[in-house]
C-alpha cells in the first residue's frame, strides 16, 4: 500500500499487520504463563494516575495520598483546557514535589474525530509544543496516544486520524528531547500493539516507552486464563494469563528496539466485581496485590500504573459522590469529582501502600510450584526476603503446613493491608498475607503442601479472622474476633465438650440430627449444631471419597455469603482426622429462630390463602422471585432449594429478606447457573404451592429471563410431583411437621 499525502499508512495495511502478526504465532510464547525467576523488579515500579480539581487545596490532598502510598510516579492527563485550568496549576505542584510525571497530551474527542482536518492538526500541534516549552524540560516522559483501540473512547475515528495526531506530536517530543510514550492500546489486544508500532517504525516514529493499559478484570481473578480471547476450547492451549499477556508485550518491544514496556492504567471496577462476590472493596484490594505481584514476577513490564487514584467506581479512593464518571477513565481522566473532603480510603489504598513498602527494589526467587489454588511467590534484597502467599478463590491453606513452626515464629506477617498476623495460626486464603524474614535466614518451603481438600473460607468476611484447630483426633475452624474468642468458642462446641442433644434444644432428628447450644461469644443467640446421624451403606461408600458434611455444610454457607447470598453465620466445623467415621463430623452456625420458611407460605397459599403473616401472595412471589433470580445469577445451582430451607424475615415495613439453610449440597460457578439447573432448583421449592400458584410464581421468574412457563418448562415439575408421590407411597410415609433449624 501507498502512504496517504501526510505519510500516514492506510488503514488497509494497519489490518494486514494485525493479521501477519497472529499468522507468525505471536502468541506463541513457550512457558510463556510462568513468572521468571531472577527478575529484578525496579525500585520504580509502581505508579498511578492522578488528577485534581479547581479547588486548590485539593493538590495538597492528592499529594498527601501519593506520600502515603510511597509513590513517586504518575501519569496526568493534559488537554487543551489543562492550560488554564487547575490541570496546569496540578501539574506545577506535582513537579514542585519532586514526582515523576508521565503526562499524557489528549485532544478532546471532538478534535480526535476531526484530526484529519488541517485546522484542527494546527491546534493540535501548537496545544503540544506549549506544554512542552513549558513543561517539557521537567517531565519523565510524554505519552501521545489513548485507548486508540477504542474508538467511541478515544474519540478517533480511524487508524490514519490517530497515526495524523501521533506523527504530528513525535515531532513535537524529539524536538524538545523529551521522553516519548505510546501508543496506549488499551486491554489485551497484541495485534493492535504490533500493527501500531510497525506503522511508527517504517516512520521512523517509534517510541522510547511502549504503553499498553494491561486489564484482566474481566476474567475475574488475575491469575486465571483468558478464555475470550479465542474460546473456552483454547484456553489451557494458549494460557494466556496475566504473566504471559505481560511476558508477550514485553517481548514485542524487544522485537523493534524499544527499551521499556509499561501498564499505564489497570483497575477492577467495583461494580464487575460485586456481579460475582459481595465485598467489593475488599476484593479490589485482594486483586490489585495479586496484580501487581503477579506483572513485577513476569519481568514483561518495567512499571504498573494503577489508576484512577480517585473515583466512585475505580479509585483507591472513594470519591464520596456514588455517582460513576459521566465518561470512562481510561481513556481520559483529567478531574476528580466530588469534594476532597469527602474522600475515603479504600482497602485497596492500603494494599497498594504495603506492595510499594515491600516489593519494589527486590528480586524475585520464584514461585513454589505446589499444584492449583496455592501461590507461593518469593523476593529478596539485601535486607529482606518476603513471601507473599494466596490461595485462588474460596480455597485456603495452613501456613502451618508450608513453612516449620520455627520459620512462622521468627516471621513477620501482615495481610495485604498491613495488619499483623499470628503466622502459627494463620491461613492462606485469597487474601494475600506477606512473611518477612532477615535476608540471611535460610527460610524452606514444603512444596508438597496443598490447599485443603473441599473447604471454603470467605477470607474477606468482617468481624474476625478463621482460627485452625488440631488435636491427637479432631481437627476443624472457628472463626472468632481473637484467638482469646476462637478458644472459647472450641471449648464450647469441640465435639468431646459440646453439649449432646437431648429433650428441648433438639430441633431435628432424621438422617441428620441437629440442636441447640449456648453462644459462649454472644448471649442473645443460640447456635445450632449439626451432624449426621444415619447414613444409607451406599451414601457410607460415596461420603468416604467426599468431605465431611460438617464441612461441606460450612463451605456451602461460606460460598453463598461471598456472594452476598444470606445463610446463617457459619462458626465452625470439626471432624475426625481419619475420616474412616462418617458420622463423625459437626457444623455449627448462628441458630437462625422461630422463623417462617416458605415452604409454610406455599402451603397456607396452596389452601386457598392469600396473605401470610401479613404479606399478600404475590408479594412474596415478587421478592422470592428476585432472590432466586439474584442467586441463580451468581453461579448458584442449591440443588436441596426445597421450601422449608428457604427461611423468610419479615421486616418491621414488611419487607422480606431470605436466608437459606442446608447448604451442603450446593455447587458454585463463576458464570451464572444454566436454565436446566434453575428449573432443577425451583421444581423442588414450588413442590409445596399448588399448580394456580406456580403459574404465577413461575411465571414472575421466567419473565426476567424473556421467557415464559410453557410446556417444555412444566415437564421437570410434572416429574419431581410423581417422583416425589411415588416415593412417599413406597415408604409409607405421611406428612410429618418439619422444624427449622439452621444449617
Amino acid at each position: 500500500m501507498t502512504p496517504d499525502p501526510n505519510g500516514v499508512y492506510t488503514r488497509n495495511r494497519f489490518y494486514i499487520d494485525c493479521l501477519a502478526y497472529l499468522l507468525k504465532g505471536g502468541l506463541r510464547l513457550r512457558g510463556g504463563h510462568q513468572p521468571q525467576q531472577g527478575v529484578l523488579v525496579p525500585p520504580d515500579y509502581s505508579g498511578i494516575c492522578v488528577a485534581s480539581q479547581e479547588d486548590p487545596e485539593a493538590d495538597a490532598t492528592i499529594i498527601g495520598y501519593l506520600n502515603e502510598l510511597g509513590i513517586r510516579h504518575v501519569r496526568m492527563d493534559f488537554t487543551y483546557d489543562s492550560m488554564d485550568g487547575h490541570g496546569s496549576r496540578f501539574l506545577s505542584s506535582l513537579l514542585g514535589e519532586g514526582f515523576q510525571v508521565l503526562l499524557r497530551l489528549l485532544p478532546p474527542p471532538a478534535e480526535a474525530r476531526r484530526m484529519g482536518e488541517p485546522a484542527v492538526q494546527q491546534r493540535w500541534k501548537e496545544f503540544v509544543a506549549e506544554v512542552l516549552g513549558q513543561f517539557g524540560s521537567r517531565l519523565e516522559a510524554v505519552e501521545i496516544g489513548n485507548v486508540v483501540n477504542r474508538r467511541r473512547w478515544s474519540g478517533y475515528r480511524s487508524v490514519d486520524d490517530f497515526m495524523t495526531a501521533w506523527s504530528l506530536a513525535s515531532q513535537q517530543v524529539r524536538a524538545h528531547g523529551v521522553v516519548l510514550a505510546g501508543p496506549n492500546v488499551t486491554d489485551f489486544e497484541p495485534p493492535y500493539n504490533y500493527a501500531f508500532l510497525k506503522a511508527m517504525g517504517r516512520r521512523g516514529e517509534l517510541p522510547d516507552i511502549h504503553t499498553n493499559n494491561l486489564f484482566v478484570e474481566r476474567v475475574i481473578r488475575p491469575e486465571a486464563f483468558d478464555h475470550r480471547v479465542a474460546g473456552r476450547w483454547m484456553t489451557q492451549l494458549l494460557k494466556l494469563n496475566l504473566v504471559k499477556k505481560a511476558r508477550v508485550l514485553g517481548r514485542l518491544s524487544d522485537s523493534f528496539g524499544i527499551g521499556k514496556t509499561y501498564s499505564t492504567t489497570a483497575f477492577w471496577t467495583l461494580p464487575r466485581i460485586r456481579r460475582r462476590l459481595a465485598d467489593g472493596e475488599e476484593k479490589q484490594a485482594d486483586y490489585l496485590t495479586r496484580y501487581m505481584i503477579l506483572t513485577a514476577a513476569s519481568g514483561g513490564l518495567q512499571r504498573a500504573y494503577w489508576g484512577p487514584l480517585v473515583s466512585q467506581r475505580e479509585g483507591l479512593v472513594d470519591d464520596g459522590t456514588g455517582q460513576p464518571a459521566a465518561h470512562e477513565l481510561v481513556g481520559r481522566y483529567t478531574q476528580n469529582n466530588g469534594c476532597w473532603r469527602n474522600y475515603v480510603r479504600r482497602p485497596a489504598f492500603s494494599a497498594m501502600a504495603t506492595f510499594n513498602r515491600l516489593i519494589p527494589g527486590t528480586r524475585y526467587l520464584g514461585e513454589v510450584p505446589t499444584g492449583n489454588g496455592l501461590h507461593i511467590h518469593r523476593f529478596a534484597n539485601d535486607e529482606r526476603q518476603v513471601h507473599v502467599v494466596w490461595a485462588t478463590d474460596s480455597q485456603a491453606a495452613m501456613l502451618g503446613d508450608i513453612y516449620t513452626a520455627e520459620d512462622l515464629e521468627q516471621a513477620q506477617v501482615f495481610d495485604h493491608v498491613a495488619g499483623q498476623l499470628d503466622g502459627v495460626t494463620g491461613l492462606a486464603t485469597e487474601v494475600p498475607v506477606y512473611l518477612c524474614w532477615p535476608a540471611a535466614r535460610g527460610v524452606p518451603i514444603n512444596s508438597a503442601a496443598r490447599v485443603m481438600p473441599g473447604l471454603a473460607v470467605h477470607a474477606n468476611r468482617s468481624g474476625g479472622r478463621h482460627y485452625y484447630y488440631r488435636d491427637e483426633k479432631w481437627h476443624g475452624m472457628v472463626f472468632a474476633a481473637s484467638r482469646a474468642e476462637a478458644d472459647r468458642l472450641i471449648e464450647v462446641s469441640h465435639p468431646d465438650q459440646v453439649a449432646p442433644p437431648g429433650g428441648d434444644n433438639v430441633l431435628r432428628k432424621a438422617r441428620n440430627v441437629i440442636w441447640s447450644v449456648d453462644d459462649p461469644i454472644h448471649p442473645e443467640r443460640r447456635l445450632a449444631v449439626k451432624k449426621p446421624n444415619r447414613l444409607k451403606w451406599n451414601k457410607k461408600i460415596v461420603d468416604h471419597f467426599k468431605p465431611t458434611k460438617g464441612v461441606r455444610s460450612w463451605s456451602g454457607a461460606n460460598q453463598l455469603r461471598r456472594r452476598g447470598i444470606d445463610s446463617p453465620d457459619p462458626v465452625a466445623w470439626f471432624e475426625c482426622h481419619t475420616r474412616k467415621d462418617t458420622l463423625n463430623n459437626w457444623y455449627v452456625c448462628a441458630h437462625a429462630g422461630s422463623i417462617p420458611s416458605v415452604r409454610d407460605f406455599f402451603e397456607h397459599f396452596a389452601r386457598g390463602g392469600t396473605e401470610f403473616h401479613g404479606i399478600a401472595r404475590n408479594d412474596l412471589f415478587q421478592a422470592l422471585s428476585n432472590f432466586l433470580l439474584r442467586m441463580h445469577g451468581q453461579g448458584v445451582f442449591f440443588r436441596d432449594l426445597a421450601g422449608g430451607n428457604i427461611l423468610v424475615q419479615i421486616g418491621d415495613d414488611k419487607s422480606l429478606n431470605f436466608t437459606l439453610i442446608d447448604t451442603a449440597r450446593a455447587r458454585f460457578y463463576n458464570r451464572p447457573a444454566s436454565i436446566g439447573k434453575r428449573l432443577s432448583d425451583l421444581k423442588r421449592t414450588c413442590y409445596k404451592l399448588d399448580w394456580a400458584g406456580r403459574e404465577v410464581f413461575m411465571g414472575m421468574y421466567l419473565q426476567a429471563l424473556g421467557r415464559s412457563f410453557s410446556w417444555p418448562y412444566r415437564v421437570p415439575f410434572h416429574y419431581f410431583d410423581w417422583k416425589a408421590r411415588t416415593k412417599r407411597r413406597l415408604k409409607g410415609k405421611h406428612k410429618r411437621p418439619r422444624t427449622r433449624a439452621a444449617g
